[in-house]
Formats: C-alpha cells, structure tokens, sequence
C-alpha cells in the first residue's frame, strides 16, 4: 500500500478529480456558518497537498487553529511515513525494532491490530514485503514470479507485530510494516480535533481522506461527490455528509498493470490484489477506521464488507464491482 491520496470528486460541489466526505450542521446561533468569513491552508504530507477550509469570524484565531492542525498533519507524516529517512516506520521495518516509539504509532499500529482481528486478517499492516515485491518488479518493467510473491508472503503475518507502549517488534526476518490505510485517517481526526480545540465549528478537511465540522456558508451542508472508478471526471454518488469521515480505496490508485488486475492494496492470503471490487467508500465514526475500513473491504469484498459493515456502529459503505455492480449498507446516504 503506497502512501498517496485516495481519489475522490473535490470538496464542495465537484472541483477536479478528487474524492470527499463532510457533514452538515444547520445552527442558527451566533456562530452559524453563513455569518463567518473563509480562511484556508494547506501543507505537504503524505506525498499530496493537504488542505483546511475554516469559516470564522476572527482571522488571527482561524490562522491559529489552521496552522495547529497541519503541524498534526506534519507530525503523523514524519512518524509514520515510508519515504522519510528518520520516520520511527522507517527504523523498525530497517531494524526490526523500536524501542520507546511515540504514542501516535502505538496507537495507529494498536488500531491495525484491531482491525485484522475483526476481519479475518484482511487488513494487515506487514503487507509491505508483497509492495516491495511489486514495486521491484514493476521498475524491472514486469511483475513478480509466482516464487518471488510466495517468499514475500511468508514475511507477511500481522500476529508476528509485537505492539507495546514501550517497544514494538516484527518477529520475522524480512518484515515490513505500512500503516497507508491508516495512517492519513488518523492525521484528519487529529487535525479535526485541534481545530476544535481552538474552537473552530465549521470546517472541511483533506488530508487524502475527509471531515468536517458543521457547515459550510449559508448553513448549507458540505457536498462531497465518489468518483467512478473508471472515471476521474464522473461522479458514482453525491453525499451531503452527516457527522461521518469518509475515505475511498480504489484499484486505481497506483496501479502494477493496466488493467486494473494488481494495484497497491493486496490480499494477504493469496499475495496479490483482490479481485472483485474497484472502489469502496466508507463512511465512520473517524478517519482512521473510514481508512482502514475502506482498505479491508477492498479485500474482503463486497457479501462480507456489508454484512461486517451492519455489525459496526456508524458504518456505512458504497462498493463498486470491477464490472460496474454496485452495492450500499442500509444507513449509506442517498444523494441530495
């Protein structure tokens, strides 16, 4: 799993090729969005252009509060980025180990843990052996022979990840650990929440995964629009959020053959890219379990992925078939 942003139709009424999620919160006291100014930032983070939207009333509290949540945003890059020499990522999959890592990981890794119980091992932060088997190959100008993805595999195993306050420790030589599915998720609840912190209500947050906080001018709810997974233009569904954090994985997205067949999410027990789904959309309670989530269901599928997704309080899902089929859990909201 790359470490890039989930594609998405842009915040806000469809600008670019992006995709997104907000909710919507229609106060009419003193703070009601329609009687605030915008304000806007952005940063580098996670390979992509993170950015804030903030309806305020003061400049210098809003720029504050701006400038809080993307130093969160910076902060659970540098720990936890692949690509960053000095990231606590980096020196536990070169070392095998970590000694007093910061909270942050724990808590991500401890999240990921979770997760793979609760799927079945569907989702597994050590999945990064099968990316570097497939990035090698596909720099070579192919793909890894059935003996290479059978090596790569046997380095894979999420109960092999030892996870402490004090220490985390891959039990295996030649693992790997990559926290893309969940690590962007975790820097929007953090950004979110130092938004509010400095009492910030109305907000739109991207930082490849989506969350808002009340509502954007006029009261108006925030629209987000899913693209097609087989259209960067095309819209498959409009959401006028509801409170939720949105994330969408998709085939799409860093892709090892042109024809959509292996990509950068991969099923741990067969070793390559599952086969059924193009694109899926969730929506949860945070970003870290929408991006999670999205990840897993991507393996698991659609029967499973909604019947899982009924048993989880606040989970909804949209999957797209790679033959254009598609399916919503019960509480997916209808366009607006």
């Amino acid at each position: 799993m790359l470490m890039k942003r989930r594609t998405l139709i842009s915040a806000s009424l469809g600008l670019g090729a992006l995709g997104v999620l907000a909710w919507s919160r229609r106060d009419a006291g003193p703070a009601a969005a329609d009687a605030l100014a915008r304000h806007e930032g952005s940063t580098r983070a996670f390979g992509t252009t993170v950015t804030l939207t903030v309806l305020h009333a003061d400049a210098a509290t809003a720029r504050t509060a701006i400038d809080a949540a993307l130093a969160e945003v910076k902060a659970v890059d540098a720990l936890m980025s692949l690509r960053q020499d000095g990231s606590q990522l980096v020196r536990l999959n070169r070392d095998g180990v970590l000694d007093s890592p910061d909270a942050r990981l724990v808590a991500v890794l401890q999240a990921g843990q979770e997760l793979s119980r609760l799927t079945g091992g569907a989702f597994d932060v050590t999945v990064q052996p099968l990316w570097r088997a497939f990035e090698a190959a596909h720099d070579a100008g192919g793909l890894p022979d059935a003996a290479t993805i059978a090596a790569a595999r046997a380095q894979v195993g999420w109960q092999r990840l030892q996870v402490s306050p004090e220490r985390v420790t891959l039990a295996g030589a030649g693992m790997g650990v990559t926290v893309n599915g969940l690590a962007q998720g975790y820097a929007a609840d953090l950004a979110r929440a130092a938004l509010q912190r400095h009492g910030i209500e109305h907000a739109l947050l991207d930082t490849g995964e989506f969350t808002t906080l009340g509502a954007k001018e006029g009261g108006r709810p925030w629209m987000l629009g899913v693209r097609e997974p087989r259209d960067a233009e095309a819209v498959a569904a409009r959401l006028a959020m509801d409170g939720r954090a949105l994330s969408t994985s998709g085939d799409y997205e860093t892709v090892f053959s042109a024809d959509f067949r292996h990509h950068h999410i991969f099923d741990p027990a067969v070793g390559d890219s599952p086969t059924e789904l193009a694109s899926v959309t969730v929506l949860a309670p945070t970003g870290l379990q929408a991006d999670g989530l999205s990840t897993a269901f991507m393996v698991m599928g659609a029967e499973r992925s909604l019947a899982l997704a009924e048993t989880l309080e606040g989970v909804d899902a949209l999957l797209i078939a790679k033959d254009g089929r598609r399916w919503t859990s019960g509480g997916f909201p209808t366009a607006a």
